[in-house]
């Protein structure tokens, strides 16, 4: 069975300002702020191909490929890229965009896979 019309449909975008309260001693993005916005724009992403309750399970390789500064602007983009029987693989990249100019580089990339779960916390299918 095709999920491709739900895979579509569910693919999440966010923007965020980096502003200096959520960077680190380097003047840039902290890592776990990061991982916390991948987190949630993940949950969003899985929760609506499956319009059911979802929880992370876990996170795949999480690749940092450039430091994010302060004053530029982020996109998060969820897509999901596996579906299982109860759970699925949600991909996040993050985009980096100076906020002056039109460059834009992808900055940071990352798996969190999600179980869907019943009313009595027990895993059910995703579909």
């Amino acid at each position: 069975m095709s999920y491709q019309h739900l895979i579509e449909q569910s693919e999440t975008s966010i923007y965020k300002a980096v502003f200096p309260n959520t960077t680190n001693h380097y003047d840039t993005l902290f890592g776990g702020t990061a991982l916390h916005l991948m987190d949630e724009v993940a949950f969003i992403t899985a929760t609506r191909f499956s319009r059911k309750r979802m929880v992370t399970v876990s996170t795949g390789k999480i690749d940092f490929k450039m430091p994010i500064p302060a004053g530029t602007i982020i996109q998060l983009v969820g897509k999901v890229v596996r579906v299982g029987n109860t759970s699925l693989d949600i991909l996040v990249d993050i985009f980096v965009e100076e906020m002056y100019t039109y460059s834009r580089e992808k900055a940071i990339s990352g798996i969190f896979t999600f179980v869907a779960i019943d009313e009595n916390r027990q895993p059910t299918s995703v579909v």
